[in-house]
């Protein structure tokens, strides 16, 4: 399979090692000028895009528009994810966006969503999320801690909407730490005056970001249509 790196830091570096490894071409890495880089020629069968946000929108739409599947994990430019997919799906290819790409991650919003079912009823516990990363990442809380805080809200109608580090009763705090050489640690707690419950993913390395991105595309390659790690881990886990 061709592939094409949108995005060539860490990350980026860790996917074409696995990429390699498992017998795919990267025919393009782009990292510098990634904002303007002209990608009208582009040669791939799938476009993996850990960017910028600046850069992600564009990007990701010209290689729809070349009717290239994309396996995006930019975090930053969701604000114009529903326009991305109108193009998507105009051009007939596919589209598969996730904050975190890590099998184990995504097993892990497995738990915290039936969790959350679990618990919405029980008003003595108090729910919050924590994550911490490495001093490096921009972004703060990550794609993963928002997405694990939108998985409770949407199981538990006593919560409303997350807040980074302060939170009225009906919204969920989002504590965010960064230390040095953290892949990334998520923790999901529920506290009450007699006890706690806690659900927790530690990453010792990138290798599991990367290893699941690569699966990603080449699930995804040949089809058409809007898809989730979720849908994924479906097939993954038959």
């Amino acid at each position: 399979m061709k592939i094409a790196l949108l995005g060539y830091g860490k990350m980026g570096k860790t996917i074409e090692e696995i990429a390699l490894d498992r017998g795919h071409k990267i025919t393009l890495k782009v990292d510098e000028d990634i904002e303007s880089y002209d990608l009208t020629n582009l040669d791939a069968d799938v476009a993996i895009d850990f960017s910028v946000p600046k850069a992600a929108f564009k990007n990701i739409t010209t290689c729809f528009e070349l009717g290239i599947p994309v396996v995006s994990g930019t975090t930053g430019w969701l604000d114009h994810y529903d326009k991305a997919v109108e193009v998507c799906e105009k051009h007939d290819t596919a589209f598969l966006y996730a904050s975190n790409f890590s099998i184990g991650v995504n097993l892990f919003f497995e738990l915290n969503e039936k969790l959350a079912e679990m618990m919405k009823n029980l008003e003595e516990y108090s729910v919050e999320v924590e994550e911490i990363h490495h001093v490096q990442k921009l972004d703060s809380p990550s794609g993963t801690a928002i997405s694990l805080a939108q998985q409770i809200i949407a199981n538990n109608p006593n919560k409303i909407a997350w807040q980074l580090d302060h939170a009225e009763n009906d919204e969920i705090p989002i504590y965010a730490r960064r230390e040095a050489e953290v892949p990334g640690t998520h923790t999901v707690s529920y506290k009450s005056e007699i006890d706690s419950i806690e659900i927790k993913h530690t990453a010792h390395s990138r290798q599991g970001f990367a290893k699941g991105a690569v699966i990603a595309a080449e699930w995804i390659k040949g089809k058409e249509g809007i898809y989730r790690m979720q849908d994924v881990l479906a097939e993954i886990l038959k």
